[in-house]
């Protein structure tokens, strides 16, 4: 679907938006999703190993608007950049910036800029100018009425301001409803889980 509040795509990193709840909190699964085909997967078990780890090609396939490559393709690429690495245990580790945004702007011609210290203020100038924002957050975020349980560790894509001017509107590709996968906050409650970092991109759409 396509958000009213901004035009961006809203995406799920899991193929049934209605499962994502019961996959991130009930322990369902992902295996078990029936539409797992879309996400590109070659398998149920393959969908189930990576779709919890696909947040940030959740965001840049949002970034991309409407025709972008299926989840899993752009995994694909990431993975020949280095943008996510396996160690000898088989443990999946990424997104890793700096070959994301070398991928992002060799294979999707997008000006994909790292911002390894980014304050929150800063956030609403890239917003401004015409950038949409990567951002490191806590996925707690999707819970923002309660206290946040640390920073970092998930990906989630601002696109604009709220309609005040104050806060930040953003897609969350782990998000359980409709509120939380297209949601607004305040900057203060934003900043509660944000990490400080993340990756702009060009707001193509």
């Amino acid at each position: 679907m396509t958000c009213p509040a901004c035009r961006f795509p809203v995406h799920t990193q899991f193929a049934s938006a209605e499962l994502v709840g019961p996959i991130v909190e009930g322990g369902l699964d992902p295996a078990t999703d029936p539409a797992w085909a879309e996400s590109g997967a070659a398998s149920p078990a393959e969908y189930a190993r990576w779709s919890g780890h696909l947040c940030g090609m959740t965001c840049l396939r949002m970034a991309l608007g409407a025709g972008s490559p299926s989840l899993f393709a752009l995994r694909d690429g990431a993975l020949r950049y280095g943008a996510y690495t396996q160690d000898a245990q088989g443990e999946i580790r990424g997104l890793i910036y700096a070959p994301f945004a070398e991928y992002a702007r060799e294979v999707h011609g997008v000006d994909a800029t790292v911002h390894r210290h980014l304050a929150a203020q800063e956030i609403l100038g890239l917003l401004d100018a015409g950038r949409t924002v990567m951002a490191s957050v806590h996925y707690g975020i999707r819970h923002p009425g309660r206290p946040a349980p640390g920073r970092g560790g998930h990906l989630v894509l601002l696109t604009s301001r709220t309609a005040d001017g104050t806060g930040v509107h953003f897609h969350n590709p782990s998000g359980t409803t409709a509120g939380t996968r297209a949601a607004d906050l305040a900057l203060p409650d934003f900043e509660r889980f944000f990490a400080g970092r993340g990756v702009s991109l060009p707001a193509s759409v």
